[in-house]
Formats: C-alpha cells, structure tokens, sequence
C-alpha cells in the first residue's frame, strides 16, 4: 500500500514541478484515482503531503488545488537561493579538497541549444556546488530550492529561452569554477550574485505577464 501511496505522490509532484499540471488548475480526487487506477485513500494522502510542501492548497468549496505562483513568493524563493549557495561556494572554497575543485572541470561544457538537456545540468552543477559545502542540510535544501527555481522557470519559459540560448550562464559557470579553484569564496560568491540576478529580473518580470501568477 505505501509502494501505492508514493507512485501516486511522486506522480502528481512530478506533474506539478513540471507544469504538466499548471499552477492554479484543481486537482479533484475522482479524477487523479481514476486517471492512476487507485482508490481516492492515496490521493488523498498526496494531497496532505503536497499541501504541507506548498505545492497545493486548499481551495474553499471546490477541493484541491495547484498552489499559484505568487510573484512575492518567487522572489523569496530566489533571495533565499542566493544566499544559500553564497553560503555553500564560500564554504566549499574553504573545505573541498583540490581534487573535488578539479572535478568541476566537467562542468565547463554543456550543450547550450536545448533547454531540457541545459536544465538537467544546470541542476546538476548548483547541487553539486551545495555537495562541495560538507553541510547536508545546505546541500538538501538546495535541492529542494532548484526543483522550485525550474518550476519558475517552466512558468516563465520566455525566461529561459531568453537566456542567450543559455551561452551567457554557462560562462559564468566558468567563471565560479575558476574563482573556486583559486580558492577564493568571496569571488565565487559575488560571481554567483551576478549569475542568480542575471535571470531574476527576467523571471520575475515574465511572471508578471502569466495568468497563472497570483
């Protein structure tokens, strides 16, 4: 039963995350059973959970549904990246070994002509500069934080593909590497400020042209 419980929670997550599922759409149980062939006991069980992750709410006489983008909230998400990974990269300059801060050469390249194959690895370089910190809850709650940052960024595809086909942030990517093999913290963080805001205004400013942003 909780094998059940899970497939269906990390499937209307996935859903969400990805805006298969658009913010604002209602999530009836009726539906999600029948769509997952399970009774309405697990849906509900995802739904308590997604509620509790602030994926979902509540929404008065109709049920549930996915929790809007709410500008304010988009730009705390984003505030709070930042000052988590200044935190990580200025730590991880501190405590990663030399053979770690190699291993960031990987990252150097990157296919920058798709969108999905650059946010795999986008994803991958932000969680792994968390890694470099040795602090696991930094390093989880970043992971939480870029699930939400792609969410933001799938609202406000124009964002994205306004990215300068995603050229622009994989030099910067560079330009961290560099400050973190020289061990210098602050540099890697002030290059991480840049690189966080580089797309915060764009962002923000898409979102607030969405129907779908609260």
């Amino acid at each position: 039963m909780n094998l059940v419980r899970n497939r269906v929670y990390e499937m209307v997550r996935r859903d969400i995350m990805s805006c298969a599922i658009v913010p604002g759409a209602e999530l009836r149980e009726a539906e999600l059973a029948e769509r997952f062939g399970v009774s309405k006991s697990p849906v509900r069980d995802a739904m308590q959970k997604l509620e509790y992750e602030g994926l979902v709410e509540i929404e008065p006489r109709r049920g549930h549904r996915v929790r809007p983008v709410s500008i304010s909230d988009a730009a705390d998400m984003l505030e709070l990246r930042l000052i988590l990974e200044a935190a990580g990269v200025r730590k991880a300059a501190l405590v990663a070994t030399d053979a770690e801060l190699a291993e960031l050469d990987v990252y150097r390249d990157a296919d920058t002509t798709s969108i999905p194959v650059f946010t795999e690895y986008n994803r991958r370089f932000h969680r792994h500069l968390a890694s470099l910190s040795r602090n696991q809850r930094l390093a989880e709650e970043m992971g939480r934080v870029m699930e939400l940052y792609e969410r933001l960024c799938m609202v406000s595809l124009s964002a994205v593909v306004a990215h300068d086909h995603n050229e622009g942030p994989l030099r910067e990517h560079n330009d961290i590497i560099d400050a973190l093999q020289a061990r210098n913290g602050n540099a890697a963080a002030r290059m991480l400020k840049r690189h966080i805001g580089r797309s915060q205004t764009q962002i923000l400013r898409a979102l607030e042209s969405r129907p779908v942003v609260a």
